[in-house]
């Protein structure tokens, strides 16, 4: 065989018991999962003190362009990562045409920067795919975005379609399912998807589910509201037959304290009744978004140019102050903005690189300047490509959902700033580490199957997500005792600890402890699409 893992302690991805074996890998693939001592290889690793793993797969990503203009993609190969699923929160940038491209570019710039001499050498969700089969670090699976399927639709239009756009919106959506995309996400508190309506998102699911895909919502609240948003998503789920994926699960802000349980006795009756649903977290407290998101909707109708003409027109930043601080914004998740909670992260003009690491409230205090409207001069001044972290989560209500028997693993890590969450190079050793390791909250051979089995249940991967022969080789072996995420808040960038080995479809990601630069994934289609 090409490569033997000798005497591992295999954790197969399905939750069974870890037991020790030899694992060989021929041309890519895993050949033999066999008695320990039995195989011979052109290559043996000892990995007696290590256990052996399907490579993690990161159901909620948004790697869509550092995964190309940053190859090596050591955030993600570094901690186990083989898959991830990108396209999420409703916004992307396939399919676009040239004009909505261009907005996308400026709205997505705190998620992704917008790298100067890129090649946007693609429209359509097929074209972009096949830009990932020209070489990736790790294999990549994609949703159809259905706010970036309203831009083009109808625009920034705080409105229903028209039947016309109505009859648009199914067939941009059909047809990227056709061309490999997995499903459908929506960021429904990110214009301008959340302009649609209960109805419209029943509509375009409808198409999803036919197309053998699954529905992955950001739905319209994690704060004030959050459980009837989550209930929202659910009746999609029952009146469409559509199979839903909650993104990033969370119950966050003081209002939901405790919540968690609630949230889980909705899923639970849903699932009983035979209803497909799963869900994803992040093992971190704070969350992460561009700053300009915890603007109302009505501030941004229209795209980039007009939100920044009502940003500077003073009676209308007064209109917004009132809502973001006293009544709460739909942006906000409906809860008034705690400044002392919302931490700038990442700034795009080297002028601002000041208020980085800081909160709203310390950089208010320090320049004598109103929180309301340094929040406001500073979108201006960066054209509203900032972003920020959220310190709104609760401990409790992140253990309660990751218990749940349909949790899958996320990052929801944005790669981009000056200092990123760590969950983007943290996520999956974090798991292991502090939630398995140290509070005992899943067990081992239980929690690599939420970030594994699961996951490629959800996505469809007939041959990924567990160690069986005639499975792609995509692997990560680490060592129980010291894996760990070593990202900060403050150091985010850092490979994570006791991840010696990663491979992606047999091919050594991380060897030794070291990145090779390889370049072995390629995209991930459902199985119903034309290639």
């Amino acid at each position: 065989m090409d490569l033997v893992f000798r005497g591992a302690q295999v954790a197969d991805g399905t939750g069974d018991p870890i037991t020790r074996h030899d694992v060989g890998v021929t041309d890519g693939r895993i050949a033999s999962v066999a008695e320990p001592g039995s195989l011979a290889g052109k290559r043996t690793i000892d990995a007696a003190d290590l256990v052996l793993a399907p490579g993690f797969i990161d159901m909620h990503s948004h790697s869509d362009l550092q995964v190309l203009a940053q190859p090596d993609h050591l955030a993600k190969v570094s901690q186990g990562v083989t898959s991830e699923v990108l396209g999420q929160d409703g916004l992307s940038y396939a399919p676009v045409d040239d004009d909505t491209l261009a907005a996308l570019r400026q709205q997505l710039a705190g998620w992704n920067d917008d790298p100067a001499g890129f090649d946007w050498n693609w429209r359509s969700v097929g074209e972009y795919l096949d830009r990932l089969d020209q070489g990736i670090a790790v294999n990549a699976a994609y949703l159809v975005p259905q706010g970036s399927v309203r831009m083009l639709a109808v625009g920034f239009n705080d409105r229903p379609p028209t039947d016309a756009e109505m009859v648009t919106m199914k067939e941009l959506v059909a047809t990227g399912l056709r061309e490999g995309a997995m499903g459908m996400s929506s960021g429904l508190t990110y214009t301008p998807g959340m302009y649609a309506s209960t109805e419209e998102l029943v509509e375009l699911c409808e198409v999803v589910g036919t197309l053998g895909g699954y529905y992955s919502p950001h739905h319209r609240s994690y704060g004030q509201g959050a459980l009837e948003a989550f209930a929202e998503m659910v009746d999609v789920t029952r009146r469409s037959g559509c199979p839903l994926h909650l993104a990033h699960a969370t119950m966050n802000f003081s209002v939901n304290k405790g919540k968690a349980p609630q949230l889980l006795e909705l899923l639970d009756d849903a699932l009983d009744e035979g209803f497909d649903i799963s869900l994803d977290t992040y093992p971190y407290l704070p969350g992460a978004t561009y700053l300009s998101a915890l603007l109302p909707s009505w501030s941004t109708e229209g795209g980039l140019e007009p939100t920044l003409a009502r940003l500077s027109d003073v009676d209308i930043r007064e209109k917004i102050r009132a809502e973001i601080e006293e009544t709460g914004s739909d942006g906000a998740h409906g809860v008034p903005i705690d400044w002392d909670t919302i931490e700038i992260n990442g700034v795009r003009q080297a002028k601002n690189e000041h208020l980085v690491g800081y909160t709203v409230a310390a950089s208010s205090l320090a320049s004598g300047v109103p929180a309301a409207e340094l929040y406001f001069d500073t979108l201006l001044s960066e054209r509203l490509g900032t972003s920020c972290l959220m310190h709104v989560g609760h401990e409790e209500n992140v253990q309660a959902i990751m218990r749940h028997r349909t949790h899958t693993g996320g990052s929801d890590g944005l790669l981009v700033g000056s200092r990123p969450h760590p969950r983007a190079w943290g996520t999956f050793p974090r798991y292991l580490s502090r939630y398995v390791r140290e509070l005992g909250v899943l067990g081992l051979s239980e929690c690599v199957s939420h970030l594994t089995g699961r996951a490629a249940k959800r996505l469809g991967l007939e041959d990924r997500g567990l160690v069986r022969a005639g499975y792609a080789a995509d692997l990560v072996l680490f060592d129980p005792e010291t894996v760990r995420d070593t990202a900060t808040f403050d150091d985010p960038r850092q490979q994570a600890a006791g991840i010696p080995y990663v491979f992606v479809n047999g091919t050594a990601a991380i060897d030794d402890g070291r990145p090779t630069g390889s370049l072995a994934g390629h995209s991930l289609r459902n199985p119903g699409s034309k290639k």
